[in-house]
């Protein structure tokens, strides 16, 4: 086999044979030789088949035969002397016409091929340049070893489909076929000159046709009226017409002609006037069928209202009555002849004789003419004619610009990538297609970029007229082998159409007992790649169904379009997807995962991210001394993750805040110098001010107090025991920020069984409700007093919170517990270092009530430091408390607020180690201070005393 020549200099001939015992080839072939090799191979095509079929039932006199003759007779000439053969194929591959650079050439084929009907189609002849020229539908070079067939290995070819200039369907294709060892680059210069060429000849034939039916109507007596009646050419009433009002009657008068039939219109202009538009079925002498469109231009009379839209269809050939159609005004216009590569339906003043035109006056009455003695004469003149089939071409092609613009409209409402998937469907379906099916890789999904999307899709969208077609259902992973189109569609990058699915192999071969229920179904596919900048995103596919005509090349490049227009949108949403994942986690991460062990309130908790960012909202439980708690829970302004950050600061420095003993007025004070701080130090965020808004409550379960402070938040709600809801009336403060204000704290007594209940604004707040609403939902809500934390935080999420929040919701729900006072022993003694000895023992007799002999000797030591402490340095009246809890606190108080200082003694120093031991001693210890004085508390652990 002789070695063949592939882009980049690399021979197909090795990688031919590997892939004809079945080996994988993927390297040195260029996918559109590959993806045909696969095709040819599920169609059982032999490489050593030598015979082609041949047809005698071809068309002879088609358009593209008369088109092509001339142009091919210049090509022969071009190439006399060489080894280059021309030849024209129709659109299912049967070469119509073929020219020889070389006579001699002709005896070198077999002998059916050297006249026109053999078939080059790629299902009956392998890979070649007709026939892949048919299934890509594009430029194609095929090169000695990439073709399929034995016989033609010693030879190369170019191919490119020809259109209709009209309707843009393939006519046919154009062929060089010439010896390996000529290609020449230019080659493909001269062959699109060429088609090209063909191409205007084919618009000629249908300007002709026109030109025919315009001498038609001029012949018909028409002309003759002009006596009677002015004549008014589409470029005349342009002179009194706004380029509004002659836009539709332009797209009227193309739509009436795509019907083909006798009928009328009553066009509304935008300045309230109207025009009647009249169809006339015609035929040329020489046999050709058009409509020609007159305008009926009555006299004034007084404006009315537009009608509602009426329509009274005539059947072809009817000629009675018209029938006459009310056209209200579009919103808006698109013209019929705005399809680029079109020929737009004719507007013939221009080829009007030599008339004296009238005024453009007013309409009438329901648009039809007055027949008073006293009207003025009506003005009749020719607007339009054309082929209806021209007619329909021009209306195909404004709706689709129509579909386009309402594509823009429509797709990517949302920045979900489900949703933004369901909305192209939506929008092609009936428009475009009868059903469309999305997939999608899961990671794509997920906001991220797929590794190999050809392994990794999922079935996304389903939709389409009806619900009953076997396609695979939404969530099922879909494995497409490698021949077929929506695989084909993902190597290539463009949009892949198989007019009949029934003889496309690589899509019958992809599932045999759906595809045969399929087939009874649908008929014509276009498979799509869903890629945007780069990324590839997924696959749509676009079926038809009810519709007996194929999709066509404007039907792929209308789904091509929407397709790039909606992937845009799906990059979107899937690159807001990773970044809100980003940010969920990250705003996740901050939060707390797993909330204290604490005897002094029950707490359920929860955080709903709002549906379209994440904000800054958080919420901390903090184990104070003495068994004490702090309840934090505040909002950052803002979205996006430089609030989820700021969120992250403020609560690890409210956390340590919280843990010096700070009460809740000057932890905010301390936090509003640190929100300021940060607002000063990341101007360049471009964020805008950063703020935010903060409650910080301290429950106290020995005494029942909780003191509150909040910082522009939302004030909490308060059930009590036997279910009354309250909203403590607290004072406000400003938010976080703003500096230089203060905080005042409140003091609220919370009995046993109580509920507490902090949130964010997100919970309460909605520009589509009213907040003094919501407020009575939340008191409804929580009026059950036998509910559990968690059934309260359920029960706010489903009476109160939004469908779908705007905002980031925190919740926070704390039932209060009392210590018991059998486990709180306390004494009160002057500033005597004599009194000592009685509080130790004191102190052990309570610990051998409570049970705690083991650890009497570190609470004997630790008293007995903190005490005399107290009595040298401090000031009287002096306090011992003992609290039994899940540890064991010795707290001495006194009315002095010299703050105790830990340090290391030297072993000369005689004293100064009173702290010390009792850090050695203690599971933890500190200092919180009072209104007047201060507290040293040390804990002791219970299971290792």
């Amino acid at each position: 086999m002789p070695p063949g020549h592939a882009t980049g200099g690399t021979g197909p001939a090795r990688s031919r044979e590997r892939f004809l015992q079945g080996e994988p080839v993927e390297a040195g072939v260029r996918t559109s030789i590959l993806s045909s090799w696969q095709r040819s191979r599920s169609l059982g095509l032999s490489p050593d088949q030598a015979d082609l079929p041949f047809r005698d039932d071809f068309d002879r006199d088609a358009r593209i035969v008369h088109a092509a003759v001339p142009v091919l007779d210049r090509l022969q000439a071009r190439f006399a002397g060489s080894k280059m053969n021309i030849s024209v194929a129709d659109a299912s591959g049967t070469v119509l016409l073929r020219r020889f650079g070389e006579a001699s050439l002709a005896r070198s084929l077999p002998a059916f091929q050297r006249v026109p009907g053999f078939v080059f189609a790629e299902r009956v002849a392998g890979t070649n340049g007709i026939g892949l020229a048919l299934a890509e539908r594009q430029l194609i070079r095929v090169h000695g070893a990439e073709h399929f067939a034995e016989r033609s290995q010693r030879s190369a070819c170019r191919a490119l489909p020809v259109r209709d200039p009209l309707s843009g369907r393939i006519e046919g294709v154009l062929c060089f076929g010439y010896p390996r060892s000529a290609e020449d680059p230019k080659l493909a210069i001269t062959i699109r000159k060429a088609a090209q060429a063909i191409e205007r000849r084919l618009l000629g034939q249908s300007s002709a046709r026109e030109r025919a039916l315009l001498r038609a109507y001029l012949d018909t007596g028409a002309a003759a009226s002009v006596g009677l009646h002015h004549t008014i050419g589409v470029d005349e009433l342009a002179l009194e017409l706004h380029p509004r009002d002659r836009a539709v009657l332009t797209e009227k008068a193309a739509e009436l002609i795509s019907r083909g039939q006798r009928a009328a219109a009553v066009v509304s202009l935008f300045d309230g006037r109207r025009v009647t538009l009249v169809s006339r079925p015609m035929r040329s002498g020489s046999g050709v069928e058009g409509v020609a469109i007159e305008a009926v231009l009555p006299g004034p009379a007084p404006r009315e209202p537009l009608a509602v839209p009426t329509q009274v269809d005539v059947p072809p050939g009817f000629s009675g009555h018209l029938a006459v159609v009310t056209a209200v005004r579009p919103p808006r216009f698109v013209p019929a002849t705005a399809a680029p590569g079109r020929l737009p339906v004719a507007t013939l003043s221009r080829h009007l004789p030599d008339i004296s035109y009238g005024r453009f006056g007013t309409v009438g009455r329901g648009g039809v003419a007055d027949d008073h003695p006293d009207a003025p004469p009506r003005t009749r003149g020719l607007v339009m004619v054309g082929e209806p089939r021209v007619g329909t071409y021009a209306l195909a092609a404004r709706r689709r610009l129509e579909l386009l613009t309402e594509a823009s409209a429509r797709i990517g409402t949302t920045l979900d990538v489900r949703r933004t998937a369901q909305e192209l469907a939506e929008t092609a379906v009936p428009r475009l297609a009868d059903f469309v099916t999305i997939d999608l890789p899961e990671a794509v999904l997920r906001g991220e970029e797929s590794v190999d999307p050809r392994t990794d899709l999922h079935r996304t969208v389903v939709h389409g007229i009806r619900d009953d077609l076997p396609f695979s259902p939404v969530g099922k992973q879909v494995d497409f082998g490698p021949t077929t189109p929506q695989i084909r569609c993902l190597t290539t990058g463009q949009a892949v159409l198989e007019p009949d699915l029934k003889a496309a192999a690589g899509w019958l071969a992809q599932d045999p007992e759906h595809t045969e229920r399929l087939l009874t179904q649908v008929h014509s596919l276009i498979a799509v790649p869903l890629v945007a900048r780069g990324v590839i995103l997924g696959i749509a596919s676009f079926y038809r169904a009810q519709d007996p005509a194929p999709f066509g090349d404007d039907d792929r490049s209308l789904g091509l379009e929407l397709a790039t227009r909606a992937a845009l949108s799906i990059d979107n949403a899937r690159r807001y997807t990773r970044e809100r994942t980003m940010v969920l986690t990250l705003q996740r991460s901050l939060l707390p995962h797993d909330l204290p062990d604490q005897d002094a309130v029950e707490i359920a908790h929860r955080y709903l991210p709002a549906e379209s960012d994440v904000g800054g909202d958080w919420y901390d439980v903090i184990p104070l001394s003495g068994t004490r708690i702090g309840l934090f829970v505040g909002d950052v302004v803002g979205h996006g993750m430089l609030s989820a950050a700021t969120m992250g600061q403020l609560r690890t420095a409210a956390r340590s805040f919280a843990e010096l003993d700070f009460p809740p007025d000057e932890v905010l004070t301390h936090l509003d110098n640190l929100v300021g701080r940060l607002d000063r130090e990341e101007p360049a965020a471009g964020a805008g001010v950063i703020g935010a808004t903060c409650l910080y409550a301290i429950y106290d379960p020995t005494s029942q107090q909780c003191t509150m402070a909040r910082a522009g938040h939302p004030p909490p709600a308060l059930v009590l025991p036997d279910g009354t809801v309250t909203f403590p009336d607290l004072p406000a403060g400003p938010p976080l920020g703003l500096g230089g204000l203060p905080f005042e704290a409140a003091e609220i007594h919370l009995p046993e069984g109580s509920r507490l209940l902090l949130y964010t604004d997100g919970l309460i707040e909605d520009r589509h409700r009213d907040v003094d609403v919501v407020l009575e939902q939340l008191r409804g809500a929580l009026a059950h007093p036998e509910h559990t934390p968690e059934q309260t935080c359920q029960a706010v999420l489903e009476t109160v919170a939004p469908a779908h929040p705007c905002d980031d919701i925190a919740l926070l729900v704390a039932r209060t517990h009392a210590l018991d006072p059998q486990r709180i022993a306390a004494w009160d003694l002057p500033a005597d270092p004599a009194r000592v000895s009685e509080v130790r023992a004191a102190a052990l007799r309570q610990l051998a009530d409570w049970g705690l002999d083991e650890a009497a000797f570190a609470a004997e030591l630790m008293l007995s430091e903190l005490v005399t402490n107290a009595i040298r340095h401090g000031a009287g009246p002096i306090r011992v408390r003992l609290v039994h809890g899940r540890t064991l606190i010795c707290e001495v108080s006194d009315a002095s607020n010299t703050a105790p200082h830990l340090r290391r003694a030297a072993s000369t120093d005689e004293g100064g180690r009173g702290l010390f031991l009792v850090a050695q001693l203690a599971q933890s210890w500190g200092t919180r201070y009072l209104t007047e004085g201060k507290v040293i508390w040390a804990e002791c652990g219970l299971d290792a005393a």
